[in-house]
């Protein structure tokens, strides 16, 4: 029987508890049977979805142990005593079409979480991302932003999500993917090292037409049924 190990490393600044930037790969029982049951192709679209969204719970409940609250009081119906309250504001990042199945689980978590979008499609014949929309503020940044993408491949959704919101302004920025490759997280350490990494698991390789080994198949097509299009 494999016992996988506790928690995420790296853990952060031992002496103030703030975490640092680079990959944090979660390691949970809950994680590793999750994801065996998302892999598999004979999973359906409805339990796909599903999966997805506790993938996302689990990796934002690591990706947000370092959120700032403040004190206050708080009044129940025995005694008057001291709370917290999230002290940031927090923007949440879908890279559509696949980042909208990580969404609705996260503003569960963070219901004040502004949501913003940036559409982005692959080039079938240069595997290249390709920019259709976005809708991001570049007026009044976000204190945290958690960019949403169920795959990180090659990095090149991800390397344009990191460099509109750092021309946007936003400070903190975390990535949150549920199976990245090597080549893609090599890439968003390479051009944005103060960028921290959330995943449910590292696949060593790419193919040919750049899909994650073994991976789980185009995360899009499986969320929204919508195999060959």
């Amino acid at each position: 029987m494999v016992q996988p190990e506790d928690g995420a490393a790296p853990t952060g600044d031992p002496k103030t508890g703030e975490r640092t930037s680079g990959l944090f790969e979660v390691h949970h029982p809950l994680i590793q049977s999750h994801l065996a049951v998302l892999r598999d192709a004979s999973t359906g679209p409805a339990e796909f979805r599903l999966l997805i969204q506790r993938l996302a719970v689990l990796l934002a409940y690591e990706a947000t142990r370092d959120l700032v609250v403040d004190p206050i009081q708080v009044e129940t119906p025995l005694a008057v005593t001291t709370g917290h309250r999230l002290g940031q504001r927090v923007g949440l990042i879908p890279i559509l079409r696949a980042g909208l199945g990580m969404v609705d689980p996260l503003l569960h978590l963070l219901p004040a979480a502004e949501v913003w979008h940036l559409g982005l499609y692959r080039d079938e014949e240069t595997a290249q991302p390709v920019e259709y929309y976005s809708k991001i503020s570049d007026t009044i940044p976000v204190d945290v932003a958690l960019i949403l993408d169920p795959m990180l491949a090659t990095g090149g959704s991800a390397g344009i999500a990191l460099a509109t919101l750092r021309n946007s302004g936003v400070k903190s920025v975390k990535l949150l993917s549920v199976i990245a490759s090597r080549e893609g997280i090599t890439e968003v350490e390479s051009n944005f090292p103060e960028t921290q990494i959330y995943v449910c698991a590292v696949d060593d390789t790419l193919n040919e037409q750049k899909f994650i080994v073994p991976g789980l198949g185009d995360a899009g097509d499986r969320i929204f049924n919508t195999p060959g299009l």
